[in-house]
């Protein structure tokens, strides 16, 4: 099983109940892998597979759920892996690119100040070092909206809180590890908030209730308060 920044040369599945499997592309979270997984569910929902009931795509695999009365998990995976090797047609829709305006700090930010010491930078260079990034959107998850972005510099680079806060305001923008996130709805949350925007990222009354999809871009631009 060789592997490269371009993952796994042929999936891997993994079980995971009586109607559903993982198929991983590769070992560790890049561009590469993660554009295979994009690609790889455009082929399975092009190619009108029988009884796929949902497809889940994460940071390097693709959850598959079916119905195991329409089609045998063996046979299923054979057609999976044929339509993996198979080169696609059409593409991928082009990504969005959305520029996110935060306010960072303060009321806005109550972990900006640690952040930066911990980091033995100021909190102007913080401010710096995360807006000058165009982000990848490699999954969406946690709830409903929320997308993990990457990867943040090398010099981000900060662990959770070790105590996560029972909840966290909707809008607010956080780091972790090499992720960044903006939390959707209001929920508990274990990363390093830094800021916040008034930018809706879910609606379930909107046609495509996500703001923000699998592949696209975001740029943080920070703001005052008074320029929105």
């Amino acid at each position: 099983m060789k592997k490269d920044d371009r993952g796994y040369e042929a999936p891997v599945f993994r079980p995971m109940g009586d109607r559903s499997f993982l198929v991983e592309l590769g070992e560790t979270i890049s561009p590469g892998v993660n554009r295979r997984v994009q690609q790889l569910m455009a082929q399975i929902t092009n190619a009108g597979l029988p009884g796929i009931r949902e497809l889940v795509p994460g940071y390097r695999s693709l959850l598959v759920v079916f119905d195991p009365l329409a089609i045998g998990s063996n046979e299923l995976r054979e057609r999976i892996t044929e339509i993996g090797v198979q080169p696609s047609v059409g593409g991928l829709p082009p990504a969005k690119l959305l520029t996110i305006p935060v306010f960072y700090g303060g009321e806005y930010g109550p972990d900006l100040e640690w952040v930066a010491g911990h980091l033995g930078i100021s909190v102007d260079e913080v401010v710096r070092l995360h807006t000058e990034m165009v982000y990848r959107v490699y999954m969406i998850g946690f709830t409903p909206g929320y997308p993990y972005l990457g990867e943040l510099p090398a010099a981000l680079i900060v662990p959770r809180r070790s105590t996560p806060r029972t909840r966290v305001p909707k809008g607010s923008v956080g780091i972790a590890q090499r992720q960044t996130g903006i939390y959707s709805v209001d929920s508990p949350g274990g990363w390093q908030i830094i800021g916040w925007t008034p930018i809706e990222l879910f609606d379930p009354h909107r046609p495509m209730p996500s703001l923000l999809e699998m592949g696209d871009r975001v740029k943080f631009e920070a703001v005052r308060p008074v320029e929105i």
